[in-house]
Parts: structure tokens; C-alpha cells; sequence
């Protein structure tokens, strides 16, 4: 997982890529290629 300052570039790297908040902090996950986890905050 990569811990990122700016979540909105990661989005755009797959189709599958979502935005999800939890506990105060931005995820982005993605069930089809884990690979593109990322942390803001």
C-alpha cells in the first residue's frame, strides 16, 4: 500500500479504483488489482 499525498492521481490509474473513507483517512482500493491500494492522511 502506498501512502500518497494526493489520492485524485490514483484514482485514475484503472477503471476499478475506488475512493473510500474510513477512520478519517482517504483509501483507494481495488478488488481487481490489489496492487493500486493507496492511504491519504
Amino acid at each position: 500500500m502506498k501512502v500518497v499525498s494526493s489520492i485524485k492521481t490514483l484514482k485514475n490509474r484503472h477503471p476499478d479504483c475506488k475512493v473510500v473513507r474510513r477512520r478519517g483517512r482517504l483509501y483507494v482500493i481495488n478488488k481487481t488489482n490489489p496492487r493500486f491500494k493507496a492511504r491519504q492522511g
